[in-house]
């Protein structure tokens, strides 16, 4: 693996980690610090408002929770092996931060199901968390719950009595609650869609190395060519 390929891994792997390191230090200084349901005005528009949620991003429930888990834990083994593979083949920087931010993102969450349940006590509308010795909290593994905190009520009105069905009800814009995980997976997945087209149409998981592609386009290129000749 030569120098370049060698940098761009380990920037791959330093997003990753820090990504990991600031979701975690944000999420226990909260759960350690505030009541659940607890709201601390930054803003009229930003606000720092625990709760904890047993779903996906933004607080979305679907499934089970243990088969939830299990579908991240899943997800974020595919998406690092993914990674990997399109560090080897020399993918472009936008790709592999993109890529990084949305596995950090997966990851950082996965380490509340595993982990917040069996070393955290409860938080309560009345009870501050506290760490406890590994196995004596909340809730086994696999059924922690993720802490989000970032509420963003950008619009907080009343919709106007004249309007059918809805009027007169509160409206809030934008009313999830979310996590710094889930905005790094937000922003990567947007920035994917914007930048790496192409990369996300040329997707696979074949074993094929990048010196693999490569002698596979100059083959193509010299089949083109004497083909030409034998027309010429």
């Amino acid at each position: 693996m030569t120098k370049g390929l060698l940098k761009k891994g380990l920037v791959a792997f330093l997003i990753v980690l820090l990504i990991l390191v600031v979701d975690q230090v944000i999420k226990i200084e909260v759960k350690t610090n505030m009541y659940l349901h607890e709201s601390i005005r930054v803003t009229d528009w930003f606000y720092i408002y625990f709760i904890e949620n047993e779903g996906m991003a933004y607080g979305m429930t679907f499934i089970n929770k243990f088969v939830l888990t299990l579908f991240r834990i899943v997800a974020v083994v595919v998406i690092g092996f993914y990674l990997f593979r399109q560090v080897k083949v020399n993918a472009r920087w936008t790709y592999l931060v993109c890529l990084s931010m949305i596995l950090a993102g997966a990851g950082g969450n996965i380490v509340d199901c595993l982990c917040y349940g069996r070393v955290f006590s409860p938080s309560t509308p009345m009870d501050i968390s506290h760490v406890v010795s590994w196995g004596d909290g909340y809730a086994p593994m696999f059924y922690g719950k993720v802490v989000d905190m970032f509420y963003f009520p950008i619009i907080d009105t009343y919709l106007p009595d004249w309007l059918p069905i809805w009027g007169g009800d509160h409206f809030i814009f934008f009313s999830p609650i979310f996590n710094f995980a889930d905005s790094c997976i937000s922003v990567g997945v947007v920035a994917l869609l914007l930048f790496c087209r192409k990369e996300l149409s040329d997707i696979s998981f074949s074993s094929k190395s990048g010196k693999d592609e490569e002698k596979e386009n100059e083959s193509g290129s010299d089949t083109i060519e004497s083909e030409t000749q034998q027309k010429a």
